[in-house]
């Protein structure tokens, strides 16, 4: 393989068959080389490519600034998680994870611990991404001997699940998160129950609210509305859970300035039922 561009002495851009650009690293890859020099297969560790041109160029300049070691630990997170969780995430997360893991091990180092408010509702909500994030600081610690706290833990998670919701920004995520605690807790205290975590009827609830959480700090309502009678035969049939929704409605309209239209209702109110009739 051909070197098209030399981002270090252990990481180089070169060009496959098709034109298409592929970052591959190897140690001393690069050593006395320059562009337009052969780089010996045997001699390339990973090799990335990335599906986007934005994700490529900004995977080159992380690589310019993160250690080796903490790209190769960072890959290695990501393909846990494409083996639990499906290959379904976003390539940006080759970004946001790597940088993520890099900067918290760093940080550490400088004696420097962030606090995750989120935690307790990280573990809740996103529950596979959270043995990730777990089995991640294992990892860090065996082949970087830094114990980091359980914190990062649940900020693993979150870029996890920010990478499976399409292409979303990571700090939207805190907001989804916080979204997602606040209606679950108002549909709590409206009924007086407390949720069985590992029923399906739960889970289900969880990633409802997750999508509509998303929409709703995306201020991208439902457009697909759905028959008028069908919300009026779902209403009839199970009032308290309606109630309950136009409770949730009241509460975002006021704090986040967000309409529920009458498919949302409709839908929120049958994981509603669903879940809380599980529970009683």
């Amino acid at each position: 393989m051909r070197i098209f561009k030399i981002l270090n002495n252990n990481a180089a851009v070169v060009k496959d068959d098709t034109g298409q650009e592929q970052i591959v690293m190897g140690r001393g890859i690069c050593f006395k080389k320059r562009p337009g020099e052969e780089i010996g297969r045997d001699m390339v560790d990973k090799i990335f490519c990335l599906s986007t041109a934005d994700a490529s160029s900004k995977f080159q300049v992380l690589v310019q600034d993160v250690p080796m070691e903490h790209i190769t630990l960072g890959e290695e997170i990501i393909a846990k998680a494409k083996e639990q969780l499906g290959s379904g995430l976003n390539d940006m997360i080759y970004i946001s994870l790597i940088d993520h893991v890099h900067t918290s091990i760093m940080r550490f180092l400088d004696g420097v611990t962030v606090k995750n408010v989120l935690l307790w509702d990280i573990r809740r909500f996103y529950k596979e991404e959270f043995r990730i994030g777990l089995w991640a600081l294992e990892r860090i610690w065996q082949e970087c001997h830094v114990r980091l706290p359980e914190d990062e833990a649940g900020f693993i998670a979150l870029h996890l699940a920010n990478a499976r919701m399409d292409k979303g920004i990571m700090h939207n995520m805190y907001e989804i998160t916080r979204i997602i605690q606040e209606v679950s807790n108002i549909v709590r205290y409206y009924f007086r129950v407390d949720f069985n975590e590992e029923d399906v009827y739960y889970y289900r609830f969880i990633t409802h609210l997750k999508f509509f959480a998303k929409r709703l700090v995306e201020h991208n309502a439902h457009s697909d509305e759905e028959g008028d009678d069908l919300w009026v035969v779902i209403r009839k049939k199970y009032p308290e859970a309606f109630q309950c929704t136009e409770r949730i409605g009241a509460f975002v309209a006021r704090k986040y300035g967000y309409l529920i239209s009458k498919e949302e209702q409709l839908y929120l109110a049958i994981h509603i039922e669903r879940v809380v009739n599980k529970t009683r």
